[in-house]
Order: structure tokens, then C-alpha cells, then sequence
């Protein structure tokens, strides 16, 4: 599970438009990075919780496909729920 979903205040500005794991660095979104070191590692199956922004997300990673994985996402839209809550929430993805 990438924990994705927090506002990122200690990099705000940047954060004020753009979630933490799009940022960029060296040219590409930190979660592209993050996504690709899974894959490399076996990975195949990613759940990413949304948060602050995270509409954003979904159309930069899509289903995961261009990175090897499967990518779920577990909204968090309605209230951020903190690490164990955002967890909890994911359950049901998580299996």
C-alpha cells in the first residue's frame, strides 16, 4: 500500500496545487518512481490511498499496466483518516 493521501504541508507551496506524490523530481512524479521500484522488487498488486488532491492521481497512474502492476485506489475523500485509518479503510482491497 502506498500511503498517498496527506496534504504534504512541509512542502507547501508546492503541495497547495499538487499532491506530495505527483511532485516531481529528476522529471517525473515521485509515485512513478515508487510504482516502478515495486515492480522491480515483484510487486503486482498496489493499493493507493487518496487523499488531498487525489483526484489527481488516478489519471497520472491509471490501472498501474504501464509500470507491470495492478493499481486499486481507497478514497479518503471525506475526511483524511490518518495512517491506521487510512489502512483500515483499504481492507477490503487489501484482502
Amino acid at each position: 500500500m502506498i500511503l498517498a493521501a496527506g496534504r504534504g504541508e512541509r512542502m507547501r507551496p508546492l503541495t497547495d496545487s499538487t499532491p506530495k506524490p505527483l511532485l516531481r523530481a529528476g522529471g517525473e512524479p515521485l509515485v512513478h518512481r515508487t510504482l516502478r521500484a515495486l515492480s522491480h522488487a515483484g510487486v503486482r498488486r498496489v493499493v493507493i490511498n487518496l487523499g488531498w488532491l487525489g483526484e489527481q492521481l488516478p489519471p497520472a497512474i491509471g490501472n498501474g499496466s504501464r509500470f507491470g502492476l495492478a493499481v486499486d485506489y481507497s478514497n479518503e475523500a471525506d475526511g483524511i483518516l490518518e495512517t491506521g485509518g487510512g489502512i483500515v479503510r483499504a481492507l477490503g482491497l487489501l484482502g
